[in-house]
């Protein structure tokens, strides 16, 4: 049987895998879940919250004023706007390379276990970009926001090993090949 994974079995061809589709998606969706619970429930922080001690120069726009929560809302759209091309970008390279048994792939332990490696992998670098190098957040500023903001790729790095566990423990399938249904009516 071929794999998702990438392993190709010698003289055979590989199927289009998994991976990418799950981790395009996994990015896009892990950048909604920061966007969405981050910055718009708990108001922890906004795209340049902490821009007054970042480490490249950015103009600060507190957050507490009216004009400077204006400019922060709109990189957090800026923000927005990529995590949903992320994820359309997932689903049409998704949809590309899965012609049949769609709905076998939705409920994948190798789609989703590379859907979580992708949100992982939004944290790892996210976290180290915008919180690490170039200052303009953190994901709780403040008094030890360092922890918070190690505490973030923690979880990444977590969320990327559980990830690959779970792809690996999901039943192999070639994802444009007919069903045996489909096989018997041809």
């Amino acid at each position: 049987m071929a794999t998702t994974t990438g392993e190709a079995r010698a003289g055979t061809a590989q199927p289009a895998s998994l991976q990418l589709p799950g981790i395009v998606l996994g990015v896009g969706l892990g950048g909604f879940v920061d966007g969405i619970l981050l910055h718009q429930l708990l108001q922890w922080h906004h795209m340049l919250t902490s821009t007054n001690h970042d480490h490249i120069g950015v103009k600060y726009y507190n957050p507490k004023t009216v004009s400077g929560l204006e400019m922060n809302t709109v990189w957090d759209g800026i923000f927005h706007t990529v995590c949903w091309i992320a994820v359309l970008l997932g689903l049409a390279i998704l949809y590309a390379r899965v012609t049949h048994n769609r709905r076998r792939v939705w409920t994948s332990r190798v789609l989703w276990g590379w859907v979580l490696v992708g949100w992982g992998l939004f944290n790892l670098l996210e976290g180290v970009l915008d919180h690490h190098i170039l200052g303009i957040h953190h994901v709780y500023a403040g008094e030890g926001q360092v922890w918070w903001d190690i505490g973030f790729l923690v979880l990444g790095a977590l969320l990327v090993a559980a990830g690959h566990l779970l792809q690996r423990s999901g039943q192999p399938f070639d994802p444009s090949a007919p069903t045996r249904r489909e096989a018997r009516r041809a």
